[in-house]
């Protein structure tokens, strides 16, 4: 009984999320459903103990690089700059090589700092005008663009500040830039095997007689794009630049800076000083760093172009953060309550059953990712209830930590693609496609991304590479 209290909630919040009802409105509900079903007279105390506690310890360490994240994308938007990438790397590469070259565009967005939603919206309409010339059938623009934005460039290359690879630092005491080694060979893995996929998949389709112009995909088609960038290329790439190189010195810099395990503030006006563990923090320190350096140097190289729309964009990316950082420390929240109930206590017992720490950690956090159709909140949720056991059970096997951080974040974007999954619905409501029409290739990339994580795990123990 105890573990199907805790089984109806969680699938109770994914039929929600699927039925396109808020997050932010479901969660708590749910979580104080199940704990009504459990004991009623708790339901006070978990919520404003438990579940509103959660949310607040959420938000204080992410919200800013959620903040942040969303203003830099914007500002690389109506500057221009993503545009000028998206034309420079099309004309480099070919229209003939429309699935690789606007792989290689989306991840060099995501990869610089972009979220994924901004990047959907600025890649679209070059996907579709390159498709269009090329004749390939519209279905595969939703893959492709995810390919770029969903797999390697999310939780697999080092140094990625996609949230996802940064909510681990905060459990396992690592960097963004763990495990480097295998996260580069999950990342060629994925990209080979991905685009080997949608390469055949065109074939496949062309051979059949379908083009880009199937007439029940003609929904929401962009304008013609104009192809006069209006900055140079390199210019638009450095703000990208910046972002990856800052995050790697200020990574190196800060614990050389700060040598001390905690930091402590204490001014005039404190009635007693705080103290900060360093350990916690520099990741995440280092990333809004160099996410502020990037902003400052789109500033810099196109202020007249950005002063023009800062006021409305700037509210758009404080509108777009302040809902991806409340949906995900919901979650986050959900699953703190959840994992205090009886049945989830039952399940963690079960999935001590499985003997390997690298094992038992991708199938807990791809399961949860999958559930909750989110990878950031399947990561939080599975991390807040189990890190403690994964570091107990990594360090009797003498597992690195970093280990176990690129192994957590990409279990975290393997199932987490499901239907229900937010930015799946985003990609396929933008590029005006249905689930049928385009959600099969979609899924072969959910596939792909999590069966990766185990060949990473299977390189690790064969060679011993972090």
């Amino acid at each position: 009984m105890a573990v199907a209290i805790a089984a109806l909630s969680l699938i109770l919040l994914m039929i929600a999320a699927y039925r396109g009802m808020s997050v932010i409105v479901m969660a708590p509900l749910l979580a104080m459903l199940a704990v009504f079903l459990t004991d009623p007279t708790s339901v006070p105390a978990a919520f404003s103990g438990l579940f509103m506690e959660r949310v607040a310890s959420f938000l204080k360490l992410y919200f800013p690089l959620f903040l942040l994240g969303a203003l830099f994308g914007k500002l690389v938007e109506i500057s221009g700059f993503s545009r000028a990438i998206v034309i420079a790397v099309i004309g480099f590469i070919g229209a003939s090589r429309a699935i690789p070259a606007i792989m290689i565009v989306t991840a060099l967005l995501t990869y610089g700092g972009v979220s994924v939603f901004v990047a959907v919206f600025a890649v679209y309409p070059f996907a579709a005008e390159m498709f269009r010339r090329a004749d390939i059938p519209k279905r595969l623009v939703p893959a492709t663009i995810g390919l770029g934005a969903l797999t390697f460039t999310m939780d697999a290359l080092p140094g990625t500040p996609q949230i996802q690879n940064i909510i681990p630092t905060s459990f396992f005491g690592t960097t963004a830039w763990a495990a480097p080694v295998l996260g580069l060979i999950g990342s060629a893995c994925i990209m080979a095997a991905g685009l080997t996929y949608l390469a055949w998949r065109r074939r496949s389709l062309m051979a059949t007689g379908e083009g880009y112009g199937a007439p029940e995909t003609l929904v929401n088609e962009p304008e013609t794009v104009n192809d006069g960038a209006p900055v140079h290329p390199l210019v638009a790439l450095l703000p990208l630049i910046v972002v990856g190189v800052g995050n790697l010195l200020l990574t190196l810099a800060i614990p050389r800076w700060l040598t001390r395990e905690e930091v402590t503030l204490s001014l005039p006006g404190m009635a007693e000083p705080v103290a900060v563990k360093l350990a916690q923090v520099s990741a995440l320190w280092a990333v809004e760093g160099a996410l502020l350096l990037g902003i400052g140097t789109i500033l810099l190289f196109a202020f007249r172009t950005v002063s023009r729309r800062f006021a409305e964009g700037s509210k758009a990316a404080v509108d777009g953060a302040l809902l991806a950082g409340m949906n995900t420390a919901v979650e986050y929240g959900f699953g703190a309550v959840i994992a205090a109930l009886p049945g989830f206590l039952l399940v963690k017992e079960a999935l001590r059953a499985i003997p390997n720490p690298l094992l038992n950690e991708a199938i807990t956090v791809t399961s949860l990712a999958g559930i909750t159709g989110s990878a950031s909140g399947g990561l939080s949720i599975a991390l807040a209830a189990m890190a403690e056991q994964f570091v107990a059970a990594g360090d009797a096997a003498g597992i690195p930590r970093e280990v176990l951080h690129r192994v957590a974040s990409m279990a975290s974007g393997g199932m987490d693609s499901l239907p229900h999954n937010g930015a799946v619905i985003t990609l396929l409501a933008v590029t005006g496609l249905t689930h049928r029409q385009a959600y099969k290739d979609i899924f072969a990339l959910t596939i792909i991304k999590t069966l990766t994580v185990f060949i990473v795990i299977a390189v690790f123990y064969m060679t011993g590479w972090v």
